[in-house]
């Protein structure tokens, strides 16, 4: 008996011990391909560091929540201070000294002095790099740095910047000259951390690569006596 079309096509259609092991085996790739990106998406990013950095992270967490804190206390005290109308206006002359004092000092047109730390930076011509210093201001701050001077004459403010020249590192338009040192006002102990730490300005100036050195010191107190010069703002203005 000849073989029909439709049992000719349907023979073709089923499939084989072959195609049926071949396509189980497919979709258990796929599956594990599923499950490892799900994985590398829900990977914790803390995962990899080393427990001093992790310790180092919490407690420079814990020091700016204890600033914040005491912050929202103060602002509370003030706030109390005002409403309870005894001698207010003597609290809000106050308050607009004691503010006018930190602006003073954050805008760098103020000297300054403090408990702190000094950073001596030793390297070859050209290895102290914008980039390295910028990273370092930036951690400092992140740490609690109030007041930042380098070479004694520099005073670092919003506004400051760093260029790489000829071998030389430059910031504001002036050339820095080796060693560099820059003092910071703050809690010493958390200073010195934000340039230890790994991938920090100490690992990166020790480096094989760059081959200098960095020496921290907490003297008794720093002084910083330069000062920036505030400019007048050209497009900004009050709201």
């Amino acid at each position: 008996m000849r073989e029909t079309r439709a049992n000719k096509l349907r023979r073709f259609l089923r499939p084989t011990v072959a195609q049926g092991v071949l396509g189980i085996a497919f979709c258990l790739v796929a599956a594990v391909g599923v499950v490892q990106i799900r994985s590398t998406a829900t990977v914790d990013p803390y995962s990899s560091m080393r427990r001093a950095d992790l310790v180092q992270m919490l407690a420079g967490l814990n020091a700016e929540s204890g600033r914040l804190d005491e912050q929202i206390n103060q602002l509370k005290g003030t706030r109390d201070d005002l409403r309870s109308g005894v001698d207010s206006s003597n609290v809000a002359a106050d308050q607009a000294s004691q503010r006018l004092s930190q602006l003073e000092l954050l805008a760098g047109t103020v000297p300054a002095q403090g408990p702190g730390i000094r950073i001596t930076i030793s390297a070859p011509a050209g290895k102290v790099t914008a980039n390295a210093m910028l990273d370092n201001i930036e951690e400092l701050r992140d740490a609690g740095a109030e007041a930042i001077e380098i070479n004694d004459s520099l005073r670092v403010v919003a506004s400051t910047w760093f260029a790489d020249g000829d071998n030389v590192l430059i910031a504001n338009g002036q050339q820095l000259s080796l060693p560099l040192t820059v003092d910071v006002i703050g809690e010493p102990h958390e200073l010195a951390e934000a340039s230890r730490f790994r991938g920090g300005l100490v690992s990166q100036m020790e480096s094989q690569k760059v081959g200098g050195s960095v020496k921290i010191d907490t003297p008794a107190q720093v002084e910083i006596d330069s000062t920036a010069t505030v400019t007048t703002p050209r497009w900004a203005k009050p709201a």
